[in-house]
Protein backbone atom coordinates (compact mmCIF):
# COMPACT_ATOMS: atom_id res chain seq x y z
CA UNK A 1 0.00 0.00 0.00
CA UNK A 2 2.10 3.08 1.11
CA UNK A 3 5.18 2.97 3.31
CA UNK A 4 6.06 5.77 5.65
CA UNK A 5 10.25 6.55 6.21
CA UNK A 6 11.79 6.89 9.20
CA UNK A 7 12.28 10.86 8.76
CA UNK A 8 8.04 10.64 7.97
CA UNK A 9 6.92 9.05 10.91
CA UNK A 10 9.51 10.93 13.07
CA UNK A 11 7.62 14.00 11.62
CA UNK A 12 4.18 12.71 12.16
CA UNK A 13 4.73 11.49 15.82
CA UNK A 14 6.18 15.10 16.27
CA UNK A 15 3.18 17.09 14.62
CA UNK A 16 0.72 14.73 16.93
CA UNK A 17 2.56 15.35 19.93
CA UNK A 18 2.65 19.44 19.45
CA UNK A 19 -0.92 19.32 18.44
CA UNK A 20 -2.55 16.85 21.11
CA UNK A 21 -3.59 14.41 18.69
CA UNK A 22 -1.09 11.65 19.97
CA UNK A 23 -2.49 8.47 18.50
CA UNK A 24 -4.41 9.69 15.53
CA UNK A 25 -4.10 8.08 12.78
CA UNK A 26 -2.71 9.58 9.11
CA UNK A 27 -5.88 10.26 6.02
CA UNK A 28 -4.17 10.43 3.21
CA UNK A 29 -6.30 11.54 -0.12
CA UNK A 30 -6.00 11.80 -3.79
CA UNK A 31 -8.25 14.52 -5.31
CA UNK A 32 -9.44 16.22 -8.31
CA UNK A 33 -7.05 19.58 -8.53
CA UNK A 34 -3.60 20.91 -8.52
CA UNK A 35 -1.56 21.74 -12.15
CA UNK A 36 -1.31 18.14 -13.17
CA UNK A 37 -4.71 17.17 -12.15
CA UNK A 38 -4.48 15.72 -9.04
CA UNK A 39 -3.23 16.52 -5.73
CA UNK A 40 -2.64 15.05 -2.55
CA UNK A 41 -4.01 15.54 0.71
CA UNK A 42 -3.19 14.49 3.94
CA UNK A 43 -4.66 15.18 7.58
CA UNK A 44 -4.43 13.80 11.20
CA UNK A 45 -7.83 11.66 12.42
CA UNK A 46 -9.07 9.99 15.27
CA UNK A 47 -10.58 7.33 13.34
CA UNK A 48 -11.14 6.01 9.81
CA UNK A 49 -14.27 7.40 8.05
CA UNK A 50 -16.47 4.35 6.62
CA UNK A 51 -14.96 2.87 3.77
CA UNK A 52 -11.80 3.84 4.16
CA UNK A 53 -8.93 1.23 4.09
CA UNK A 54 -6.51 0.87 7.10
CA UNK A 55 -3.43 -0.34 6.81
CA UNK A 56 -0.51 0.52 9.68
CA UNK A 57 3.15 1.31 8.49
CA UNK A 58 5.92 2.36 10.58
CA UNK A 59 3.73 2.72 13.71
CA UNK A 60 1.75 4.72 12.22
CA UNK A 61 -2.61 3.69 11.03
CA UNK A 62 -2.84 4.90 7.97
CA UNK A 63 -6.73 5.81 6.54
CA UNK A 64 -7.46 6.11 2.96
CA UNK A 65 -10.72 5.94 0.65
CA UNK A 66 -10.97 3.10 -1.76
CA UNK A 67 -10.41 5.14 -4.89
CA UNK A 68 -7.07 6.90 -3.58
CA UNK A 69 -5.78 3.41 -2.31
CA UNK A 70 -5.51 2.62 -6.39
CA UNK A 71 -3.67 5.78 -6.83
CA UNK A 72 -1.26 5.31 -3.52
CA UNK A 73 -0.33 1.80 -4.16
CA UNK A 74 2.96 1.73 -3.51
CA UNK A 75 4.17 5.23 -2.64
CA UNK A 76 6.22 6.25 -0.12
CA UNK A 77 5.51 9.19 1.87
CA UNK A 78 8.95 10.74 3.08
CA UNK A 79 10.44 13.75 4.79
CA UNK A 80 13.09 16.26 4.10
CA UNK A 81 14.05 19.47 5.70
CA UNK A 82 16.88 20.02 3.48
CA UNK A 83 18.10 22.91 0.97
CA UNK A 84 14.87 23.24 -0.76
CA UNK A 85 12.98 23.41 2.32
CA UNK A 86 11.55 21.59 4.72
CA UNK A 87 8.18 19.32 3.97
CA UNK A 88 6.87 15.90 2.96
CA UNK A 89 7.12 14.37 -0.17
CA UNK A 90 5.18 11.61 -2.01
CA UNK A 91 7.29 8.72 -4.45
CA UNK A 92 4.80 7.73 -6.26
CA UNK A 93 5.02 4.69 -9.31
CA UNK A 94 1.72 5.67 -10.22
CA UNK A 95 2.42 9.03 -11.01
CA UNK A 96 3.06 9.41 -15.16
CA UNK A 97 3.59 13.16 -14.46
CA UNK A 98 4.09 15.46 -12.11
CA UNK A 99 4.75 19.56 -11.23
CA UNK A 100 7.44 21.11 -9.86
CA UNK A 101 6.29 21.29 -6.53
CA UNK A 102 5.70 17.29 -5.96
CA UNK A 103 2.04 17.85 -4.90
CA UNK A 104 0.66 17.27 -7.71
CA UNK A 105 0.58 14.70 -10.35
CA UNK A 106 -1.55 12.57 -13.37
CA UNK A 107 -1.48 8.91 -13.70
Amino acid sequence: MIEITDNARDQLLEIMERESKKGHGLKVAVKGGGCSGLSYSMDLSEEPEAGDKVIENNGIRVFMDLGSSLYLSGTVLDFSDGLNGAGFTFNNPNATRTCGCGQSFSA
